[in-house]
């Protein structure tokens, strides 16, 4: 009898809740419960069923503080983040900035959830070929009346895209859309161009550079180049949409690492596209998986046949942004300015292909004090690549190295070797753009090159004081020693 209560006393156990010890008294009732059979266990199968519930219960504790350690640190630094943005003063490269801190935060949580690591695209891409969907619902933005100031403005080069929040390059690429007749022409419900421009807009990453501030200039520039070169009266309304779609989609969630590291580092992208222009077709998977979704087709009310060109069209010119084809695109163009036929199909295609190259790469057209800080911006993600590749043992670009590469030498060859001759071939067919694009892009050529030149002198400098320091000690350590009798 007295062996038996012996077996049947509470067990107590003592659990660190908060800092305070709680005491927890487990009877064999409490056993009894769970199983009405437990009274025929022996003590050591009791033990081990002890011990089992003890465990689960300190790994729920566990589970639940470590939990609470993740929230106060995430807080703690979105606090610190978001008081980073809201000073005052801070410049529009510095607010990107932080804004990429947001981003590598939402990943990182992301990460520490289960999500994938390697290259965290918004978008799923599934083995059984299902659907890609948008990772959240997109939200709404206010109506804007924009100025006559800034409608003028809009259709110019030197038009200032630094000054413009999100909402409102969103209300002024919906007015490009609607003052081009776009959205009579192919019948589009405004709402849906709403939705469609949002949806576009939160599929861009906060990259220093390939943001959705770069998809807007590029699309600026495309809407400026049309009423320069006055395209509404040599292309069809179809070419329009075209050119201007496919100026908005072709760097959709860009991850800020270009083909070379994707193909080097053998990433899911390069793995998916055979190493033939992964980011592009990205960027063309993305923009279409966006159009697939019914509230955000703007092409919904097109037939089908004329849909099936429009998309070829618009895949035509997004892969023609690689520069890896640069060269190819730029002869083809060169073999048929001289005899350019704007009802030839072929000649209108390769047209509108450089186009996109141009407007892609425009920046150095507009005004220095517009132009110069994307060249930061660039750099910036460049030297993100660059750093990255050299911490996984990868080839890296002397262009991209900071170790090596300045403003002046990293824009000196763009301008000369690319830019200018691209847009003077676009000259012969257009000559209005010299004065406006043309030369700025040679004002800006002089004007690194000034800038390299002080960058040489001040090296020559250095040079010389180091020199003189060191013959100053070698002299001052001979002298010390005295000449040999």
């Amino acid at each position: 009898m007295g062996s038996g209560s012996s077996s049947c006393a509470p067990k107590t156990i003592y659990l660190d809740v908060d800092g305070k010890v709680q005491k927890v008294s487990v009877s064999n009732s409490a056993i009894l419960m769970v199983d009405p059979e437990a009274c025929v266990f022996n003590s050591t199968e009791k033990e081990d069923m002890f011990q089992n519930v003890l465990s689960e219960v300190a790994e729920q504790f566990s589970r639940a503080f470590r939990i609470n350690e993740l929230k106060t640190e995430v807080t703690n630094r979105l606090a610190m983040l978001e008081k980073r943005v809201e000073l005052e003063g801070l410049k529009v490269v510095e607010i990107e900035k932080c804004k990429n801190d947001l981003k590598k935060l939402r990943d990182e949580m992301t990460s520490r959830a289960g999500g994938r690591v390697n290259c965290p695209c918004k978008y799923n891409f599934s083995d059984d070929g299902k659907k890609l969907t948008p990772r959240r619902d997109v939200p709404s933005y206010p109506k804007y009346t924009l100025s006559q100031e800034t409608i003028e403005a809009l259709k110019k080069p030197t038009f200032d895209v630094w000054h413009w929040e999100h909402n409102e390059m969103l209300s002024c690429l919906e007015y490009m859309y609607h003052d081009l007749g776009l959205v009579k022409e192919f019948n589009m419900n405004p709402i849906t161009l709403k939705c469609w421009l949002l949806g576009i807009q939160e599929n861009y990453r906060s990259n220093p550079f390939h943001n959705f501030r770069h998809c807007f200039c590029v699309s600026q520039m495309m809407y400026g180049m049309i009423h320069l070169c006055n395209l509404q009266e040599k292309l069809t309304l179809k070419d329009m949409g075209i050119l201007m779609t496919a100026a908005v989609c072709h760097d959709l969630d860009h991850p800020g690492y270009n083909n070379t590291y994707q193909i080097n580092a053998r990433t899911e992208l390069a793995v998916r596209y055979n190493d033939i222009s992964p980011l592009e077709n990205h960027h063309c998977a993305v923009a279409f998986q966006i159009l697939s979704l019914p509230e955000c087709n703007i092409f919904a009310n097109v037939d089908p046949e004329a849909f099936k060109q429009i998309r070829q069209a618009i895949i035509t010119l997004i892969l023609a942004t690689d520069m890896a084809r640069h060269g190819e695109i730029l002869d083809s163009f060169k073999h048929k300015v001289d005899n350019f036929d704007f009802t030839n199909e072929e000649h209108v295609t390769c047209l509108k292909m450089v186009l996109i190259k141009c407007c892609d790469i425009s920046n150095e057209v507009r005004p220095t004090e517009v132009a110069e800080p994307w060249v930061d911006c660039l750099l910036e993600e460049y030297f993100m690549q660059s750093d990255r590749e050299k911490s996984e043992g990868l080839p890296v670009a002397p262009f991209m190295d900071r170790d090596k590469v300045t403003k002046p030498t990293a824009q000196i060859g763009f301008i000369k070797f690319v830019l200018i001759p691209m847009f003077e071939t676009v000259m012969k067919l257009f000559p209005q753009i010299e004065e406006i694009m043309v030369q700025p892009l040679r004002d800006s050529r002089d004007h690194y090159e000034e800038l390299k030149q002080i960058d040489d002198a001040m090296t020559e400098v250095n040079t010389s004081q180091r020199w003189a320091g060191v013959e100053d000690g070698w002299f001052e350590s001979t002298e010390s020693k005295g000449s040999p009798d």
